[in-house]
């Protein structure tokens, strides 16, 4: 019957090799290591990124929720990438249009959708360089261009 690990003053480089291998079946140290959560990311390692408005799209919300939900088609600057951004606030895809020069910012879920949102992992925060939130509250006004 063994013990299972070996033991010894020469058993060093043996358990080393062996938690080395067995790290990668952690799915965090995975992802870290691999590199391919980069890849993945449209935003790569930003934290906000700019894109071009395509669209105006409605999304409609998870079971059991009813709803549609207010998103805009973005087309990444850096990178040219297509992704769906939530428009927050009640009336804000008004201050949209296509073509609009948008601020887009992870939803808070380290790349995962929010609540009853499907498929949707970023959100609006400025449009043509005036934060949305600013429109909202009628502080400021959208330039005009």
């Amino acid at each position: 019957m063994g013990k299972g690990k070996p033991s010894g003053i020469n058993a060093g480089r043996k358990l080393r090799i062996h938690r080395r291998k067995n790290r990668w079946a952690d799915k965090r140290y995975k992802k870290m290591n691999l590199g391919t959560w980069l890849k993945a990311n449209p935003l790569g390692s930003a934290s906000h990124a700019k894109g071009i408005v395509l669209e105006k799209i409605g999304v409609e919300a998870k079971q059991p929720n009813s709803a549609i939900r207010k998103c805009a088609r973005v087309q990444l600057i850096k990178n040219g990438k297509k992704i769906a951004a939530f428009v927050p606030n009640d009336g804000c895809l008004n201050f949209l249009d296509e073509n609009d020069e948008v601020l887009i910012a992870g939803f808070g879920r380290k790349g995962h959708a929010v609540g009853d949102i499907p498929g949707v992992r970023f959100k609006v925060v400025k449009v043509a360089g005036v934060s949305l939130l600013a429109l909202f509250k009628e502080k400021k006004e959208k330039p005009r261009s």
